[in-house]
């Protein structure tokens, strides 16, 4: 790997640590992209290289989101450890059903998701958000987490767990809009939640990437160094965005990226 691509990747792994942390996404949907597009890499290379980058977001913005008490360890753990065999079936089904369909499934996925958030916290929606939005500011009471911590965090843990390592991109970009949406999370806590989630099932999922050799550790290196500094940045940076800014950042991005995949 030659000096100008190590720069590269470094750059590339800042934005998606930032990004990624901020919308508790992992950097994953940056990341893998960019290896498809720039880097014209094996889906399969790049779904293993992505997730391990994942879980290097995750762990650094777990430490900092930690000591600003935003993480709901609840409903994290529930979905996390649910995620376990979800991300084994992951790993398995890329193995098997890898194709040339790889980039219009991830780019159908991340256009639609990024088309509805777009538009939810759009002006035409703002009443709608306005009404049903739980402040940043408030976190969630005992009682509260008694109500959400309930079966559905259950399929839903296992259905990230299989996206994660099947797209390599971690799952955080749809957990964070579920837990806002369904669940009534508020924006901040389900960012921050989200991330200690990826941290339990991205591992195994890294595990499983290990086991079949999917990992290219070189872009690892560049992408992880700028992965860790860009999580901090996030971390920092996230204390000054509401809510809507946070999703209205999540929303315009997985529509770029979409759409760019359709052209791959």
């Amino acid at each position: 790997m030659d000096i100008l691509t190590g720069i590269l990747l470094l750059i590339i792994g800042t934005i998606a640590g930032a990004y990624g942390t901020i919308v508790g996404a992992g950097g994953g949907f940056i990341f893998v992209p960019a290896l498809l597009i720039l880097f014209d890499m094996d889906p399969v290379i790049a779904a293993g290289s992505g997730l391990v980058i994942v879980l290097i977001n995750s762990f650094t913005g777990v430490i900092g989101y930690a000591k600003q008490k935003r993480i709901h360890y609840n409903i994290a753990l529930t979905i996390g450890i649910s995620a376990l065999p979800g991300a084994l079936l992951g790993v398995w089904l890329l193995q098997v059903y890898a194709s040339q369909y790889f980039h219009v499934i991830f780019a159908t996925i991340l256009a639609a998701l990024g088309i509805f958030l777009f538009y939810k916290n759009s002006p035409w929606e703002g009443k709608i958000f306005n009404r049903n939005k739980t402040t940043d500011s408030t976190a969630i009471t005992d009682s509260e987490a008694s109500v959400l911590n309930n079966g559905w965090f259950i399929p839903l843990g296992f259905g990230m767990g299989v996206l994660s390592s099947y797209l390599g991109i971690g799952g955080g970009w749809l957990l964070v809009p579920i837990l806002i949406y369904l669940f009534k999370v508020p924006t901040h806590q389900a960012a921050a939640t989200s991330i200690l989630s990826l941290s339990l099932y991205s591992t195994v999922g890294v595990v499983s990437h290990l086991y079949y050799s999917n990992i290219d550790w070189m872009i690892v290196a560049f992408g992880g160094v700028g992965i860790i500094i860009g999580a901090n940045i996030g971390v920092i940076l996230s204390q000054r965005l509401p809510g809507r800014i946070v999703l209205q950042m999540l929303s315009i991005l997985l529509v770029i990226i979409g759409f760019r995949m359709y052209f791959q």
